[in-house]
């Protein structure tokens, strides 16, 4: 059976490349996944927060149509009330604030509203100003989970970055121990009775 020969130019660099290697594979397997589950459930928690206090904040109120808004139609995005929120009309309508006040002005709505005298439901803050529909809670929880999924790739990322600097360098400076050994071995290859 021929003697397995050991070369000294790479052996303690494969073994720590082989320790980073599972280095990395354990952190994608428990620390990626645990970031990803830790940033999904702090942007859950907070974004449930936001969703209650904007519910506590704003109230839905009927207005009554007074007729079409000035100007061409416009799309009013924010990117906290949902799909809903996505495409709104926008009409002149008339309501009453929280203390009883009437209010008349350019509100939006999902739906297409009726003639002027037809009723629509509006969002208003405690002034009775108008306001974007409150956030509900599944679109929190959709963005919620968004953020679990980067916070995972972020993670992953890292570890994958972080694996392959530390190859690198391995790799690096097996080359340049090569390099030191064939620099000192070099001049006496060639001569006699140096092989032994």
């Amino acid at each position: 059976m021929p003697r397995v020969r050991r070369g000294p130019p790479g052996r303690a660099t494969d073994r720590h490349e082989a320790w980073v290697a599972l280095g990395a594979l354990l952190l994608l397997l428990v620390g990626a996944p645990a970031a990803g589950w830790a940033g999904g459930s702090l942007a859950d928690a907070s974004l449930q927060r936001s969703v209650r206090s904007q519910h506590a904040e704003r109230h839905a109120v009927r207005a009554v149509v007074v007729g079409p808004a000035a100007g061409p139609e416009r799309l009013a995005g924010d990117p906290e009330a949902g799909a809903e929120q996505a495409a709104r009309t926008r009409v002149v309508a008339s309501w009453r604030a929280p203390d009883g006040s009437p209010r008349t002005g350019e509100v939006a709505t999902a739906a297409r509203p009726g003639p002027a005298g037809s009723a629509l439901r509006i969002w208003t803050d405690a002034a009775g100003l108008p306001v974007p529909p409150p956030m509900d809670g599944r679109t929190a929880r959709t963005h919620a989970v968004l953020g679990g999924v980067g916070a995972f790739l972020l993670a992953a990322g890292c570890v994958e970055a972080g694996r392959r600097l530390i190859v690198r360098r391995l790799v690096r400076r097996r080359h340049e121990r090569i390099d030191r050994e064939w620099a000192a071995t070099a001049p006496l290859w060639g001569r006699t009775g140096t092989s032994g």
